[in-house]
């Protein structure tokens, strides 16, 4: 992906600091268009990096700046919304994107093997498919940053593949951009371009 795309978002030093512990020092980058991927082994703060990208965290020192004019993040562990109906749950996000793909949104509740939940809440749910509901959103949203942890965790194979096609479509997108955070580089996306790479080590 071309360098003068603009980028969504810069990250300036963000810190987070613990007792004994500081987390992404001398930490910079961009995310421009396409498919970027926070890479890092346990404990290297991967989710608090996606949380300090979505403003769920603030930092402590440094600064990161977003200028995508909306953005997706979903934690599917949230206890917020165990008692929030999906079907619910989805009609609110569909109010809240400009660019939502109604269609979009009908091939992934197919997909993953969705329809039949709509009427549940969230605590009814396996963790599984709280994940995918949240992918169907995520994938439908049309955000111009759109924030992915460990998207592939507590999916069945037919899921992963799903969210691989996915994620190799957003690689090629030269407007929208998708940040995954994972252990390593999923698989199915050996071949899949990206435009960053946030190397957290392991």
């Amino acid at each position: 992906m071309s360098l003068s795309c603009a980028a969504l978002l810069r990250a300036d030093g963000p810190q987070l600091r613990h007792p004994g512990l500081t987390l992404f020092a001398d930490l910079r980058f961009d995310i421009r268009p396409g498919l970027t991927l926070v890479r890092g082994g346990d404990g290297r703060g991967k989710t608090s990096l996606m949380r300090l990208m979505a403003g769920d965290l603030q930092p402590d020192a440094g600064r990161i700046e977003r200028t995508a004019p909306e953005l997706f993040w979903f934690d599917p562990r949230d206890p917020g919304l165990d008692d929030v109906g999906l079907r619910a749950w989805l009609a609110q996000q569909r109010q809240g994107f400009s660019h939502w793909d109604a269609q979009r949104e009908l091939q992934l509740l197919t997909a993953f093997d969705l329809t039949q939940h709509l009427d549940k809440t969230f605590f009814m749910v396996s963790t599984g498919t709280r994940r995918k509901i949240g992918l169907v959103a995520a994938f439908a949203s049309g955000a111009a940053l759109t924030l992915l942890d460990t998207p592939y965790a507590a999916l069945d194979a037919s899921a992963r593949d799903v969210v691989s096609q996915q994620l190799d479509d957003a690689a090629r997108q030269s407007v929208r951009a998708v940040v995954v955070a994972d252990f390593e580089l999923p698989p199915g996306l050996e071949a899949t371009p990206l435009s960053g790479l946030i190397d957290l080590g392991d």
